[in-house]
């Protein structure tokens, strides 16, 4: 009699062979899936840091910005209270209402100073005092230290200018101009003081471009 083979181990080695093909597949399409999701990650995790980069930098322009403005606020108020100390109508009741200049018959030249006025002169003599006596008896060996002193007064730093030395020392204008005011100050460091020198800024000229010449004092005290 003619054997017949049974298909059951042809059907078991097919099925098998689907099994591993299967499972190939699923690691495969697994494998597939992991790296699309950390690329994505990664690009989400590198647009998340852009943004954050980018936010940082607008609020640190934003606090330079605001730090700003409140510095030249606090000067503004600063000059109106000297301001308002040095009307003439308080000058004259304290008796002393100097008599105005008399303006010249041509326009300054260019970079040289203008006369200041009875009222600019007196707010020149309350910012050398207050100058004088924060700097009297402390060293200051560099302009930045001078300049930092300075900011503490209320002077911001936009209006304090950089000046080449003299013999050594460390030189700062400072611009206390306002609305159609001319008053400047010179401040120069002569070794726990300062020389603190007031004249007039004429408009549209920077407080650095005007020719003074330089006479030493004594410091107000």
């Amino acid at each position: 009699m003619r054997s017949i083979l049974s298909p059951k181990p042809l059907l078991t080695a097919a099925l098998g062979s689907v099994v591993v093909l299967a499972a190939v597949g699923t690691q495969s399409a697994h494998a597939a899936t992991t790296r699309s999701s950390a690329t994505t990650t990664a690009a989400a995790s590198a647009r998340a840091t852009a943004a954050h980069a980018s936010a940082a930098r607008t609020a640190r322009a934003a606090t330079v910005v605001t730090s700003a403005r409140e510095a030249e606020a606090r000067f503004l108020e600063l000059a109106d209270l000297i301001a308002q100390s040095c009307e003439p109508s308080v000058l004259s009741a304290a008796g002393h209402l100097a008599s105005a200049p008399t303006p010249d018959s041509t326009m300054p030249v260019l970079a040289d100073p203008v006369p200041l006025i009875p009222t600019e002169e007196c707010a020149a003599q309350r910012h050398q005092l207050r100058i004088s006596k924060a700097f009297s008896g402390k060293e200051t060996d560099t302009y930045e230290q001078m300049r930092d002193r300075l900011t503490t007064l209320r002077y911001p730093g936009a209006r304090i200018h950089r000046m080449p030395n003299f013999a050594g020392r460390p030189v700062a204008r400072i611009d206390l101009r306002v609305g159609a005011e001319h008053l400047a100050l010179e401040v120069t460091d002569i070794g726990h003081s300062v020389m603190v020198e007031a004249f007039g800024a004429p408009h549209d000229v920077s407080v650095t471009e005007v020719r003074l010449e330089r006479v030493l004092a004594r410091p107000t005290s």
